[in-house]
């Protein structure tokens, strides 16, 4: 026998399932639910029927929209109707995470360089027969490194489609 599902309970599915694609990019599982929450909410809805479409509380998401509202995702508005706290979804989200995500990526770049140079550094002062095996596996993750740069480069100047 199978039981009988609410639109509650489908929507909560699709909110975890899109958090799971929010992590894959990223992003935490609470800020998944979020955006998720959002888009099936109708792009605007008040902080406390957010924490409880999430299933959060409304003091733990409000340290993970004020990221999102910092990455440009979400913006708090007050209306001065209900005076109630109002959170809506970006109105190009998916632009939005592409440049998160290709921050993301040029800052690990930009990390993994500075550290295979220190790494590079460090061996220097090192004595060992396997020390040019190392140098020329930091040479090799280098240039992987500058092949994923120039792949990243390409993906920012792509336009979405509208």
């Amino acid at each position: 026998m199978t039981e009988k599902l609410t639109v509650e309970d489908v929507e909560k599915k699709v909110n975890d399932t899109f958090a799971g694609v929010a992590s894959s990019i990223g992003f935490s599982p609470i800020h998944g639910k979020i955006i998720g929450a959002l888009l099936v909410g109708g792009r605007s809805m008040p902080l406390q029927k957010l924490a409880k479409k999430t299933g959060y509380s409304s003091s733990m998401i409000s340290l993970s929209l004020d990221l999102l509202e910092l990455l440009n995702v979400i913006k708090k508005v007050k209306k001065s109707a209900d005076r109630k706290l109002y959170v809506e979804l970006n109105s190009n989200l998916l632009e939005t995470l592409k440049n998160v995500l290709v921050l993301r990526i040029k800052r690990n770049v930009s990390d993994s360089m500075e550290e295979f140079e220190n790494s590079r550094k460090r061996l220097e002062g090192i004595q060992s027969e396997n020390k040019d095996k190392v140098i020329n596996g930091i040479e090799i993750l280098e240039n992987e490194i500058k092949r994923l740069h120039s792949y990243i480069e390409l993906l920012d100047k792509i336009k979405l489609p509208g």
